[in-house]
């Protein structure tokens, strides 16, 4: 039985949820390449200590480092922990191992969709204000044809 302190912890549950996405995601791409104009801006923590990379690469990009994946790619290898991939760095393939828990941010600008993760050290609460369901906004309520910015979901207003 659950006591009156006890929480569900969504902040851990979303975090699941989009790394989840982000596998099925490029699940499908290593099945089946990219999709008409769809390309990938993965942002991710050079520091994380399961990434794997150059050292020129880490030496260059100290903490944060963005990949594209749009038109060459090669080896993209995805499980359920992270996903390896080759990419060309000035006519020079390297191969990386990119862990979801060090991914900060996954955009497909093709589509305005994008995931931000806030690390949990730096994650706080913040208060969602109530409003009637008739007043919140939804994807449908949007000419997605005005848009100019992406959709970026954040999830530090979910976390501790």
């Amino acid at each position: 039985m659950r006591s009156v302190t006890d929480k569900i912890d969504y902040g851990n549950l979303m975090h699941r949820a989009m790394r989840g996405l982000i596998q099925e995601v490029l699940s499908g791409v290593a099945k089946d390449g990219l999709p008409g104009e769809h390309h990938f801006f993965i942002t991710f923590d050079t520091m994380h200590p399961d990434v794997e990379i150059a050292d020129w690469l880490s030496d260059r990009f100290p903490g944060d480092m963005t990949v594209v994946i749009q038109h060459w790619f090669a080896d993209l290898t995805v499980t359920d922990e992270g996903f390896t991939i080759t990419l060309n760095f000035g006519d020079n393939p390297e191969t990386l191992y990119i862990p979801y828990d060090s991914i900060q941010t996954f955009v497909d600008p093709s589509v305005e969709f994008g995931l931000r993760f806030e690390s949990q050290h730096e994650a706080k609460i913040e208060e969602i204000p109530e409003a009637p369901m008739e007043e919140m906004v939804g994807p449908d309520d949007e000419d997605p044809h005005e848009r100019k910015e992406a959709q970026v979901v954040s999830l530090d207003q979910f976390r501790k």
